[in-house]
């Protein structure tokens, strides 16, 4: 069994309880916030860095409590207000999310994000590495998580997954260069109002500045010190750059 296999199968038996927490928050922009600190904290679990790979052997997984010891607000890059507003308005028909991790990443932080944006009525599409590239989620893997986490009814929790759909990237790195996308996802981006980058490679090292003709959201955490540097925040900050669409 490969390392991100096992990761998968620990995050997958927490999913449950991850998703359960996050539906008892009664408060909309409360329960949002969890949902982007879930994204945070999946990101910590990264073993294509040295130094989190080490503290994750040591402690193990501890999702929860990887939520609770974030970065504080306000965080080097932080537009979660501004995004909770439009949140609000229920105004997103259709969300590309570029992913990163396997195993927490993936399952524990953008799973339920994702399944949020489904409950609200948006059509969800996962885009993911077409090969392996350090920890990185693939598309082929990607599938077979999803079988995995969907009940016998094909639904996430209770929330339908019709709207749900998974695209190659047509990427082999950790990195993303957005002008050589897969045909097939460039067709699904066509008419997306929000265009998601998670991770530092893509959202951060090479993304952060692209603008778009829909809304965007970068949004990964800082684990190397000449890139806090240059943002002028700390190692383990995090970033959540929003941008509304360039008209």
């Amino acid at each position: 069994m490969f390392l991100s296999d096992e990761e998968n199968a620990k995050a997958i038996s927490l999913f449950k309880n991850v998703v359960q927490l996050n539906d008892a928050i009664e408060d909309e922009a409360k329960r949002l916030e969890n949902l982007v600190k879930g994204i945070f904290a999946g990101n910590i679990f990264d073993l294509g860095s040295a130094e989190l790979a080490e503290v994750f052997s040591r402690d193990g997984m501890s999702f929860s409590a990887s939520c609770q010891n974030l970065t504080p607000r306000p965080w080097v890059i932080d537009d979660l207000d501004t995004f909770k507003v439009k949140w609000n308005k229920k105004t997103w028909k259709k969300v590309v999310i570029f992913v990163d991790n396997s195993g927490a990443d993936i399952i524990l932080g953008i799973f339920p994000f994702a399944r949020e944006l489904l409950r609200c009525g948006a059509q969800v599409v996962l885009a993911a590495n077409d090969m392996p590239s350090i920890n990185d989620v693939t598309y082929t893997e990607l599938i077979e998580i999803i079988a995995k986490l969907k009940d016998e009814n094909g639904q996430l929790m209770g929330v339908d997954t019709s709207n749900l759909l998974v695209a190659n990237s047509g990427n082999d790195l950790p990195v993303i260069d957005l002008s050589r996308v897969s045909q097939v996802l460039a067709y699904l981006a066509s008419d997306a109002d929000l265009v998601i980058l998670e991770g530092m490679g893509r959202g951060i090292e090479t993304n952060l500045y692209a603008q778009f003709k829909c809304d965007s959201l970068k949004i990964g955490m800082v684990k190397h010190p000449e890139v806090a540097q240059f943002l002028g925040g700390r190692l383990y900050d995090c970033v959540f750059k929003y941008n509304e669409a360039v008209s």
